[in-house]
């Protein structure tokens, strides 16, 4: 008997092995509605006659909070259309793991909408409290990624033809060096200075858009 449609064989006994078409297209659709939340806390600012601009450049933090997450989540859909790019097909254990990479991206808009508050009407004490809280969802976001990078590993068979389990443990630094890394700019950002903090969320941001297709052999020789 041939195997469904959204069904790849499954050569070792074990879970059932599902197609990638419904989970590449939910998490697509996920990105897709999250990238467009951000822009909601956009609003033309209240103002007198002649003072629009302004109070339009009162209002630059929460643009470039937008711009920063805009970005971030971009720059997450790309490592996650890659990451998918790596197998050819999933089980329902590798699903919940990809539910956990989808919840560390949905709460993005909060933590933006903090930041964007703090630096508009708080003083320095939000500015650390509200970086320190993006910094953190940021952190604990890179911890879903790397166990689906464990998960794969340990189970070679999902992955598509030419991908060697190798090439995935040398990838298991990127979610650590998040998790780690996040958390030191939240530690900046409060202790230090929320600017500080701030920069080194955007920096890791780069990283990540710079290591979305994985990272060099050179890098993770041992």
């Amino acid at each position: 008997m041939s195997a469904a449609p959204d069904e790849v064989e499954q050569p070792d006994a074990g879970a059932r092995v599902s197609g990638t078409d419904r989970m590449t297209a939910f998490s697509d659709g996920v990105f897709a509605i999250v990238i467009t939340l951000l822009v909601i806390d956009l609003r033309v600012p209240e103002y007198h006659e002649g003072e629009l601009l302004s109070d339009l450049l009162d209002e630059g933090a929460s643009y470039l909070a937008f711009v920063v997450s805009f970005v971030y989540v971009g720059v997450l859909w790309l490592n996650h259309h890659a990451l998918l790019r790596l197998i050819r097909g999933t089980t329902l254990m590798l699903s919940w793991i990809n539910l956990g990479v989808l919840f560390g991206v949905v709460i993005i808009p909060f933590p933006t909408s903090v930041l964007a508050s703090a630096f508009t009407q708080g003083d320095t004490d939000d500015q650390r409290a509200a970086v320190a809280l993006y910094a953190l969802s940021a952190a604990l976001m890179s911890a879903p990624w790397l166990v689906f990078f464990g998960y794969l590993r340990r189970h070679p068979v999902l992955l598509r033809r030419g991908v060697s389990p190798e090439y995935v443990r040398r990838q298991l630094p990127r979610p650590i060096t998040g998790l780690v890394l996040y958390a030191l700019g939240g530690l900046l950002g409060w202790f230090v200075n929320p600017l500080l903090g701030l920069l080194a969320v955007i920096f890791m941001i780069i990283y990540h858009a710079a290591t979305s297709e994985g990272l060099p052999r050179w890098l993770t020789r041992r």
